[in-house]
C-alpha cells in the first residue's frame, strides 16, 4: 500500500469562510476519503451495487464477492488469524455501542454486578455512554485511568485498578 498524501483527499483543497483553507478536524465524527476510495465506491456503485448475502442474482453475487475479498483485505492488513473475526459496522461508535449492548444482554458474556469497566478519564462520550449504559443494566462498576501531568495514561495507576474483577477495558 502506498502512503496516502494531502493530495489524495480533493475536498480538503477546497476554500471555506472568505478563501480560507478548510481545516478538517472532525473526522472522529465523519472521516473523509481519499480519491482512490471515492473511485472505488463510484465503480461499485455503478456496477456491482446490490445486497449482500440476501440474494442469488448476478448483482447481489457480485456485491456479496467484493465484500467477503474486502474482508479478507483487512484480515490481512490487521493481521487477524481469521478471517471470521473481521465485522463491518457503520463506524467506530456503531462498533462501540454493538459491543457495550452485546455485554449487557443475557447470555454467558452478560456482565455481572460487581464486575469492572476501566476507562480513561478523558474518554470521548462515544466511548463512555455505551459503558455507562451497560453499567446501569448489569450493576457492573466504572473504573477511570487517571492522567499523569503530561496528559498521558497512567500506566501504574491503571495496573492499580486491574483485578479479578475487571471484564473489560475500553481505552481510545
Amino acid at each position: 500500500m502506498e502512503a496516502i498524501r494531502k493530495e489524495d483527499f480533493p475536498i480538503l483543497f477546497r476554500d471555506v469562510h472568505s478563501s480560507k483553507p478548510l481545516i478538517y478536524l472532525d473526522s472522529a465524527a465523519s472521516s473523509h476519503k481519499p480519491k482512490y476510495v471515492l473511485n472505488k465506491m463510484d465503480e461499485y456503485y455503478l456496477t456491482s451495487h446490490s445486497n449482500v448475502h440476501r440474494g442469488a442474482h448476478a448483482l447481489a453475487n457480485k456485491a456479496t464477492t467484493l465484500y467477503e475479498c474486502a474482508r479478507t483485505s483487512v484480515q490481512a492488513f490487521i493481521n487477524a488469524k481469521h478471517r471470521e473475526e473481521i465485522v463491518f459496522t457503520r463506524g467506530a461508535t456503531d462498533a462501540i455501542n454493538i459491543v457495550a449492548q452485546g455485554f449487557s444482554l443475557p447470555g454467558p458474556f452478560q456482565l455481572q454486578p460487581g464486575d469492572e469497566i476501566i476507562l480513561s478519564v478523558a474518554e470521548h462520550h462515544s466511548n463512555l455512554v455505551p459503558w455507562q449504559m451497560t453499567a446501569s443494566k448489569t450493576g457492573a462498576v466504572l473504573k477511570f485511568v487517571q492522567l499523569t501531568q503530561d496528559m498521558q495514561l497512567d500506566m501504574d495507576h491503571y495496573r492499580s485498578l486491574l483485578s479479578s474483577r475487571t471484564k473489560i477495558v475500553a481505552l481510545s
